[in-house]
């Protein structure tokens, strides 16, 4: 929480400062973009969320709560971290006993395509 407010603080100031007050969700994308750039926020690389929320729009990857409802009983109790999306797959992440635990699923099917896991 600590390193969002100073994002949070920068955006709704961006946003004062065009005298436009209206939530980023409600707003126009041109008004959320150029109230990004005021805040310094580099816009030119989407985000691992938007390309995987495009991705199942589009029909080439599962939702994510999918998959992790199928990947997760099969982790043996590992601490669940979270995901990112790397195209084609889905990398999730585990901790379990100190280690951490990377399973890759193929975001199409939900397939596990891989596990690796180090200290």
């Amino acid at each position: 929480m600590s390193n969002a407010y100073p994002l949070y603080r920068r955006l709704l100031l961006a946003f004062a400062a065009t005298s436009l007050v209206v939530s980023p969700a409600a707003a126009a994308p041109s008004l959320v973009t150029r109230g990004l750039a005021m805040a310094g926020i580099d816009q030119a690389r989407p985000r691992d969320q938007d390309r995987a929320f495009r991705a199942t729009r589009e029909g080439r990857s599962m939702p994510l709560p999918m998959i992790e409802r199928r990947v997760r009983p099969q982790m043996g109790g590992a601490d669940y971290l979270g995901p990112e999306f790397k195209g084609e797959t889905y990398r999730l992440k585990f901790m379990q006993d100190g280690r951490v635990i990377w399973v890759d699923v193929d975001a199409a099917t939900g397939r596990i395509v891989r596990r690796s896991s180090g200290n």
